[in-house]
C-alpha cells in the first residue's frame, strides 16, 4: 500500500499546490485591484470637491478677504459629516477648521500642504497624520492672489477608516471564496484519485493473485475508462493464462499418452522379439514392421515438437527459392494415395490446366505443410473414406483445398483449431501443434490458411499463397 499512499499524496499535492498558487494570486490580484479602486475613487472624489471650492476664492485680493471668504466658506460648509476642511496660512498652520477638534496654529506637516505652499500646485496625499496616527487621505490646493501672492491653502481630509474596512471585508470575502474553491478541488481531487487509486489496488492484488496461480480469476469492472480497459485487459490476461495452463497441462498429458503408446508397442514386439517367443518368419516381419511404423511416428511426433520448439524460440527460418507449388502439391498427394489406399480412404486430385509462374518460398516446408494437412484429414475426418485436393488460380493468388468428408469440427471449436496445443472434442492421436506449426509457415510465405466446415459435411481446408506473374 505505500505505493498506492505516495501515488495518491503526490497526486493530491501537486493539484492542490497549484490550485492554491492559483487561487492566492487571483486573490491578491483581486485585493489589490479593489484597493486602487476604493483609494483612486476616493482621491478622485476630493481633488473634484476642491477644485470646485476654488472659485469661491479666485475674487479675493488681500488675505484679510481671504480670511474673511475661508471663514465664511467654512461655516457653509455643508459636508461636515465626512468630510474636513482646513484653511491653512501660507506659513503651514491651521487658520481654521470644521472639525472642532482639529488644534488651531498646528501644522500639519504632510507632503500635500508642503507641494501647496512650495511648489503651488493641487496636491493628494494618502497615509498616517503625524498628530492623531489615523489614517487619513488629503487634498490641498494654493490660493494665491491676482498679483501671485500665496495667499493661503484650502485643504480637504477624510479618514481611511471605512474604507479600509471595506476593502478588507472584500478581501475577507475573496479569501472565503478562495478558501472554498480549493476545499471543493481538494474533496472533487480526493473522490478521483480514488477512483483511480482504488481499482489500480484491486489491479495489483489481482495480478498478485494470478502470479500465485489463482489463474482464471476476474475483476468487476465499475467504470467505462482506461481504468476500465485496465480491467478487461487484466481479465483478459487472465483468462488466456487460465486457458494457456490447461491446454499446457492437455498438451503435456496428451504428449505422454501419445509417446507411451508407440514405446509400450516397440518395448512389447522388441522383447517378444529378443527373448524368441516368435518364431514364425510373417510373425517377426510384422512385428519389426510395427516397431518401424511406432518408431517414425515417435520421430515424427519429436521432429514436430523441435518445429513449434524454434517457431517459439524464433529460430525458424525458410530456405527461399523458387517454388513450384503444383508440382509440392502433386508429391505430398502422390506419397500419400497408396498410404490412403491401404487405409480404405480414396485419395483424389483436381488440377487445373493453367501453369502457375515460380513462387519465391520454401519447398520442404510446403511439402510439410501438406503431408500434414494430409495427415490431419485423414486422422480427423478418415471415417468419410474420402479426401480431395484441388488447386486452381484466383486473381494473383494460388488457392489450395484439402476436403475430407468426416464429421466436421464443431462451430464453438472452428475460432481455436490452430492454437498450440489445442485438440478440442477429437479423441484422434496428436500433439495439437501441427496446426499451428502450418499456420506459421504459410503466414511466412505471405499466406493465409483458414479452416472451416464444408457444405455437405466435413473438413474443408484452405491455402492461399500469392504469386506473381
Amino acid at each position: 500500500m505505500a505505493k498506492v499512499k505516495g501515488i495518491r499524496k503526490r497526486w493530491m499535492l501537486n493539484s492542490i499546490s497549484a490550485v492554491l498558487l492559483i487561487v492566492l494570486f487571483a486573490v491578491a490580484a483581486f485585493s489589490a485591484a479593489i484597493t486602487s479602486y476604493f483609494y483612486s475613487t476616493m482621491s478622485i472624489g476630493l481633488n473634484s470637491r476642491i477644485t470646485s471650492a476654488l472659485p469661491y476664492f479666485s475674487s479675493v485680493k488681500s488675505r484679510s478677504e481671504y480670511y474673511q471668504s475661508a471663514s465664511n466658506y467654512v461655516q457653509n460648509f455643508t459636508e461636515k459629516n465626512r468630510l474636513e476642511l482646513q484653511i491653512i496660512n501660507p506659513s503651514g498652520s491651521i487658520y481654521e477648521s470644521t472639525n472642532d477638534l482639529t488644534i488651531s496654529g498646528s501644522y500639519p506637516n504632510t507632503p500635500d500642504v508642503t507641494g501647496a505652499i512650495e511648489e503651488r500646485k493641487q496636491s493628494s496625499w494618502s497615509g498616517t497624520a503625524p498628530v492623531t496616527g489615523e489614517r487619513i487621505m488629503s487634498v490641498s490646493a494654493p490660493i494665491v492672489s491676482r498679483n501671485g501672492t500665496l495667499i493661503g491653502v484650502i485643504r480637504m481630509v477624510t479618514s481611511l477608516s471605512r474604507a479600509d474596512i471595506q476593502v478588507v471585508k472584500i478581501v475577507a470575502a475573496a479569501l472565503a471564496v478562495g478558501a472554498t474553491i480549493v476545499l471543493l478541488v481538494y474533496f472533487s481531487n480526493l473522490y478521483f484519485v480514488r477512483s483511480i487509486v482504488e481499482p489500480v489496488t484491486a489491479v495489483t492484488d489481482t495480478a498478485k493473485r494470478i502470479a500465485a496461480g489463482s489463474y482464471g480469476i476476474q475483476m468487476e469492472k465499475k467504470y467505462d475508462d482506461e481504468v476500465g480497459d485496465l480491467i478487461d485487459a487484466v481479465n483478459d490476461m487472465s483468462m488466456k493464462i487460465k486457458q494457456s495452463e490447461k491446454m499446457k497441462s492437455e498438451f503435456i498429458s496428451s504428449v505422454s499418452h501419445e509417446l507411451r503408446t508407440p514405446l509400450t508397442a516397440i518395448n512389447g514386439w522388441a522383447e517378444t522379439i529378443m527373448n524368441g517367443e516368435v518364431r514364425d518368419a510373417s510373425d517377426v516381419k510384422k512385428g519389426m514392421g510395427i516397431i518401424v511404423s511406432e518408431a517414425r511416428r515417435l520421430t515424427n511426433m519429436v521432429e514436430e515438437l523441435l518445429e513449434f520448439s524454434r517457431i517459439e524460440d524464433g529460430r525458424f527460418t525458410l530456405s527461399v527459392e523458387p517454388m513450384d507449388i503444383k508440382a509440392e502439391l502433386e508429391d505430398a498427394v502422390y506419397t500419400y494415395t497408396e498410404f490412403f489406399r491401404r487405409e480404405g480412404i480414396t485419395l483424389t486430385h483436381t488440377d487445373c490446366e493453367e501453369e502457375f509462374p515460380p513462387i519465391p518460398g520454401d519447398p520442404e516446408r510446403m511439402r510439410q505443410v501438406f503431408c500434414n494437412l494430409l495427415d490431419n484429414a485423414a486422422k480427423h475426418g478418415g471415417s468419410g473414406k474420402r479426401i480431395d485436393t484441388a488447386i486452381r488460380r484466383e486473381g494473383d493468388a494460388a488457392v489450395i483445398t484439402i476436403r475430407d468428408y468426416g464429421p466436421g469440427i464443431p462451430e464453438e471449436e472452428l475460432p481455436h483449431v490452430k492454437y498450440k496445443f489445442y485438440k478440442g472434442s477429437s479423441k484422434a492421436r496428436g500433439s495439437g501443434i501441427g496446426l499451428a506449426v502450418c499456420e506459421e509457415i504459410v503466414t511466412r510465405h505471405n499466406g493465409r490458411l483458414d479452416i472451416g466446415n464444408a457444405e455437405g459435411g466435413g473438413c474443408i481446408v484452405t491455402i492461399r499463397l500469392p504469386i506473381g506473374g
